[in-house]
């Protein structure tokens, strides 16, 4: 069996985190759509952490499907606010808007990873960070997402907490790798029980 884990993820942050933790991968992006399982999720009043597992073991599970025998991980991340689950950004707009919502105020991200095989989930796993953020006026704001690619801004949720979306925050409390979307301790953990 090829030792090399499939990564159900187009995220080049978590690909970057597998490869320099000396995790063999290849990756296969799951393509899955986010915002009808979400959507469902929230009809059924599912809790952020609910719906961050759910989407991982989604992902993870149709890749694994096609791929016999390997084991793929797949990841989700969201954030928190109150009970409240905020998506990615479709916009700049939006991603103005999730800014302000956010602004001054504390709140969760929560990173989920799964590790399916055989179109089945074999173990997971749910972190979550608080992250508070400063206040900034609506012009600092703009200021600051005119410094993120299109590219980042929608792959990653508004801040680039890896680059220059850590002076956004007064204060973050928990593991910088979960707030990147891959808690890769655990992962590491259970690759090695598993002799991977």
């Amino acid at each position: 069996m090829d030792k090399k884990i499939i990564l159900a993820s187009k995220s080049k942050v978590r690909k970057q985190i597998l490869d320099k933790n000396n995790i063999s991968n290849i990756v296969k992006p799951s393509n899955v759509d986010e915002d009808i399982i979400k959507t469902s999720l929230m009809n059924e009043k599912a809790s952020p952490e609910i719906i961050s597992k759910n989407l991982a073991e989604v992902k993870a599970n149709k890749i694994s499907m096609k791929y016999p025998d390997q084991l793929v991980l797949g990841a989700d991340s969201v954030i928190d606010l109150k009970g409240t689950l905020i998506s990615k950004p479709e916009n700049r707009k939006t991603a103005l808007e999730i800014l302000k919502r956010l602004n001054g105020k504390a709140h969760y991200l929560i990173s989920s990873v799964c590790i399916s095989k055989n179109g089945m989930m074999i173990w997971n796993y749910t972190d979550k960070a608080k992250l508070t953020m400063k206040n900034f006026t609506e012009e600092e704001l703009e200021k600051y997402l005119t410094k993120i690619s299109d590219e980042d801004l929608y792959a990653y949720n508004v801040y680039q907490i890896e680059s220059v979306g850590k002076h956004l925050f007064k204060r973050i409390e928990g593991d910088e790798e979960t707030i990147m979307g891959l808690p890769i301790k655990k992962i590491k953990e259970y690759l090695k029980i598993q002799g991977n």
